[in-house]
């Protein structure tokens, strides 16, 4: 088991201290000395130079690591193939289209995918993805062309930094189907089953589309008040999110003083 330094998260504070990353689990030392099998672990989250560890049933354990890249990609790569999960081996393009356009270096990896609590997780010799749930706006079975030959792929299509992106799966197509049909129901969370007023479903188009707040309101001849209503019944359905909060100020009488100077003609 090698013995790697950390910093992790413990009685609100981060904590330096080692941890061995053996075949089968980790091991944390003081302060928490406590053996980890991967098998326990149900979910990985990444953050930037950090992973979130959950373990257990009933996901009771959670563990914030914080290490070196290095560390990091070889950790992952540990949980996401032995870690309590749904996973098949499958080959990958993640990123394979972004904003439309098919990603210039994108390629087909070997490897395998795990479905974990709240993420997607692809990884080979080479490469970790993770698509979170919450972040997955469409999953279908479709075709593609791969060298000369129409074969079945499961096509996802996630947000990443506020762009859609495709990501592919292939594998044998009676494995594909079952994959599909565990990704659907992992995601049925986040689908909506709930009719939406027309106009409420009109806004969000054009923001998919990418136009302001000014834009809609006169494309739609909507007030400000107008648009702000249909934004709060978007979030509150879950489906938007605060980018920023737009101000509208009117001057005071300092404001007004000073426009009215700058408006004077200068006088010799």
């Amino acid at each position: 088991m090698k013995s790697v330094p950390i910093k992790i998260e413990y009685g609100g504070k981060w904590v330096a201290t080692t941890m061995g990353i053996g075949e089968d689990r980790i091991r944390i030392d003081a302060p928490l000395n406590r053996e980890v099998p991967y098998k326990s672990m149900v979910d990985l989250r990444e953050k930037k130079n950090q992973v979130v560890i959950t373990a257990g049933a009933n996901g009771e354990d959670v563990y914030q690591i914080a290490s070196v890249e290095k560390v990091l990609t070889v950790l992952k790569k540990f949980i996401i193939m032995q870690c309590s999960a749904y996973r098949l081996n499958a080959f990958f393009m993640s990123p394979a289209i972004r904003g439309g356009v098919l990603v210039q270096d994108a390629r087909w990896n070997k490897g395998a995918i795990a479905v974990m609590k709240t993420g997607i997780w692809f990884v080979s010799q080479d490469t970790q993805v993770c698509i979170p749930l919450d972040g997955v706006a469409d999953i279908e079975l479709t075709s593609r062309e791969i060298q000369e030959k129409n074969l079945d792929v499961v096509k996802i299509d996630h947000l990443i930094e506020n762009e859609v992106v495709t990501s592919f799966v292939l594998c044998p197509l009676t494995t594909l189907q079952v994959l599909y049909n565990f990704l659907k129901e992992a995601t049925r969370d986040f689908e909506v089953n709930e009719e939406i007023d027309p106009l409420i479903g009109q806004v969000a188009m054009l923001v998919y589309s990418g136009m302001d707040s000014s834009a809609i309101e006169n494309m739609l001849k909507l007030s400000h008040k107008d648009i702000d209503a249909i934004y709060e019944q978007l979030i509150n359905k879950g489906l938007a999110e605060v980018l920023y909060v737009r101000k509208e100020v009117q001057l005071t009488a300092k404001g007004v003083r000073y426009i009215s100077n700058a408006m004077k003609s200068p006088t010799g």
